[in-house]
C-alpha cells in the first residue's frame, strides 16, 4: 500500500536551472526525485508547491511524493539528508492523506526579495545591489496597487498561461532593515517572473521614473511591454506555502 508523503525543502539556487525537471539539466526536482529513487529502491515522482525559477531559492517549499516504502518519514528525511547535496535540504517529512497535493491544496505562497543598498563580497549571491537612492516610502504606496484579485499579464514572463492571470495578492510590503530592503508579497498564486517584474517596476518608482498610477496603468495594460524592468533571479527567494490545516515552511 502506498502512503503520500509531504517534504518541506530549503535549497540555494544558484546552481540549479530551477525547480522543474529538464533532461540533462541539474534541476531541483530532479536532483531529489534521483536521490529518493536511490534511497527507497522505486521511481519517484515529486510535485512541487512553487516551480520556482533559475536562481531562485527557497526557505520552505513545499512538495509530495507516493511510496510503496514502509520507511517511516523521519527515516525518509535523515536518509534524503545524507544523499543529497549541500545546497538542497528536507527540513522536514511526514505522511499525509492520499489526496493531498502539494500544488493544487496551496492556500497562498509567500516570497521575498531583497535589495542591498551596499556592494558585498559576502552574501552577493543572495541579494541584489542596487546603488541608487531610493524612495522607500514611493515604493510602498505603488506596492498597494498589486493588492486584490489582479489580472498580472503584464508582469509575466511567459507567452501564456494555461490557467489565466488572474491573482489575488492578499499582502505587499517594502520594508528596511540595516542595509538591505525587503520585498515580501503573498498570493494563492504567481506567474513566471512575476514577482521580480513587480520588484522591477517598483524599483522604478523608488528612483522617480514612475510613479504609483503609471504602475496601476502597466497593470491595467495586460501587456508585458508595459513592464520593462526585471529584477534578477538571485536575490528572490519562496518564504512559505500555506495550506488549510496547517502551515508548511519556515519564516
Amino acid at each position: 500500500m502506498e502512503v503520500n508523503v509531504k517534504l518541506v525543502l530549503e535549497y540555494d539556487g544558484s546552481d540549479f536551472h530551477g525547480w522543474q525537471f529538464q533532461p540533462g539539466l541539474r534541476t531541483v526536482q530532479g536532483v531529489i526525485e534521483e536521490r529518493l529513487g536511490r534511497m527507497l529502491g522505486e521511481g519517484v515522482r515529486l510535485i512541487g508547491a512553487g516551480r520556482t525559477d533559475a536562481g531562485v531559492h527557497a526557505l520552505g517549499q513545499v512538495a509530495h511524493f507516493h511510496t510503496g516504502s514502509r520507511l517511516s518519514p523521519d527515516v525518509i528525511q535523515r536518509g534524503l539528508n545524507a544523499l543529497l547535496p549541500p545546497d538542497v535540504t528536507a527540513l522536514r517529512a511526514e505522511t499525509v492523506p492520499d489526496a493531498f497535493h502539494a500544488r493544487f491544496d496551496a492556500r497562498s505562497r509567500r516570497y521575498r526579495y531583497r535589495i542591498s543598498t551596499r556592494r558585498r563580497a559576502v552574501g552577493r549571491g543572495y541579494a541584489w545591489f542596487v546603488p541608487y537612492r531610493l524612495d522607500v516610502e514611493a515604493m510602498q504606496g505603488a506596492a498597494r496597487v498589486f493588492l486584490g484579485r489582479r489580472n498580472f499579464a503584464s508582469f509575466c514572463n511567459a507567452a501564456s498561461e494555461r490557467s489565466g492571470y488572474i491573482c489575488h495578492v492578499t499582502a505587499c510590503s517594502w520594508s528596511a532593515h540595516g542595509e538591505d530592503l525587503f520585498f515580501e508579497v503573498t498570493a494563492d498564486r504567481f506567474l513566471r517572473g512575476m514577482v521580480r517584474t513587480m520588484v522591477g517596476v517598483l524599483l522604478d518608482v523608488g528612483r522617480g521614473k514612475m510613479s504609483a498610477d503609471a504602475v496601476r496603468d502597466a497593470l491595467n495594460a495586460q501587456d508585458r511591454r508595459a513592464s520593462r524592468l526585471t529584477a534578477p533571479a538571485h536575490g528572490l527567494f519562496l518564504v512559505r506555502v500555506d495550506y488549510d490545516k496547517d502551515e508548511s515552511g519556515v519564516t
